[in-house]
């Protein structure tokens, strides 16, 4: 069995992340999963590991200093603190030569310190907040490099000549499934009805969707999400034909966006991001059209009636419009199909068969 260390971008939580959705599948592979340090004075660091799936353990690295780079010696005294915990957990467990596996270019500062066999950089998203040095080091350094989107690829090419692209994906059989039942929400709503999921982050594109009430005044929209406050949310509240649904449990959001004629994909004011989110592989898995809000000059990713896209507000409109107007039996299934096709099951058997072709599992 290998062992396999996963330095991860996020905690472990309720709605898998990518690196969740890898880490779980890595069958045959002892998965040791170590979540961001914590905040300083907290005491999760020193509980014994969760076990969160059959060969997945998580840790939670202990609270380091918040200072940047510039600050030498504690900043070095942070990687050290960080690798000392992982080293003695190691040891514990008489791990020697695991893969490691860094979901974030913070791993880099770690290389010099932890023993590995073989290294992968999982690139889920373009790193803005982090040094570009920190990233390009680490693919440098990475035996496998694996990237969500062929933006992200070219991006780190000058940095490996060992990359494959894995786009997110979605739990297909959820979204799939046909025994929806209506949310109270849902019932409050008329017709035609337009969704988003996911979060309503403070800085969310909102202008498609004041763009479309504005045309359209008869239509209603559904947001599901966890909510952070911003201007536009405050306007959206005050809207009568909006409906904002607090975030509810991962089974539950079939049943949404199963009553949503239209499935839309807002993006976050300034991205320029192309990496497809997850939610609009769940879109296809339930048959839905879908719309997305791109950024200017983005290839499509999907053929047009899989999935529609435009980089300006009015464009979105008539997207919509066009969505609204299908009745094709043929393009559900071809939507059933793409969903199928991006299935975490799908995705994760695409890594591991990349990482035993590279001699790492």
């Amino acid at each position: 069995m290998r062992d396999i260390v996963c330095l991860a971008p996020d905690p472990w939580q309720g709605v898998p992340t990518r690196t969740q959705q890898l880490m779980s599948r890595m069958k045959g592979a002892e998965v040791l999963y170590f979540e961001p340090p914590e905040p300083r004075g907290g005491k999760e660091h020193k509980k014994p590991g969760r076990k969160m799936r059959p060969g997945v353990t998580v840790y939670t690295l202990p609270p380091i200093w918040d200072v940047s780079e510039r600050q030498t010696f504690r900043f070095h005294r942070n990687q050290r603190r960080v690798a000392d915990y992982v080293l003695d957990i190691l040891n514990k467990r008489s791990i020697r030569e695991p893969v490691l596996w860094c979901a974030t270019p913070q791993g880099v500062h770690l290389l010099d310190f932890l023993p590995y066999r073989g290294l992968v950089y999982d690139c889920g998203r373009y790193w803005t907040g982090f040094p570009p040095a920190w990233e390009s080091d680490l693919a440098i350094q990475a035996d496998l490099v694996f990237a969500a989107s062929e933006g992200l690829k070219d991006r780190l090419s000058p940095c490996s000549d060992n990359i494959a692209v894995v786009e997110n994906g979605c739990n297909f059989p959820m979204f799939a499934r046909s025994d929806i039942e209506t949310p109270e929400e849902a019932m409050a709503a008329g017709r035609p009805l337009l969704g988003y999921a996911g979060t309503l982050w403070a800085d969310l594109d909102y202008g498609p969707v004041f763009t479309c009430a504005a045309a359209h005044p008869d239509w209603w929209f559904m947001l599901l999400g966890r909510q952070e406050d911003s201007p536009g949310l405050r306007r959206l509240q005050a809207m009568d034909h909006v409906i904002l649904a607090d975030r509810h449990p991962l089974i539950e959001v079939p049943d949404y966006v199963g009553q949503w004629d239209v499935c839309m994909d807002l993006r976050r004011a300034g991205s320029a991001s192309d990496v497809c989110p997850g939610r609009v592989f769940e879109y296809l898995a339930a048959g839905k059209p879908v719309v997305r809000h791109s950024f200017p000059g983005q290839m499509e990713d999907f053929p047009t009636g899989i999935a529609y896209q435009s980089d300006e507000l009015h464009g979105f409109v008539a997207a919509c419009e066009r969505a609204m107007q299908e009745d094709s039996p043929w393009l559900r299934k071809r939507r059933r199909d793409a969903g199928e096709h991006a299935a975490w099951e799908r995705r994760s058997e695409l890594v591991r068969k990349i990482m035993e072709a590279n001699v790492l599992l």
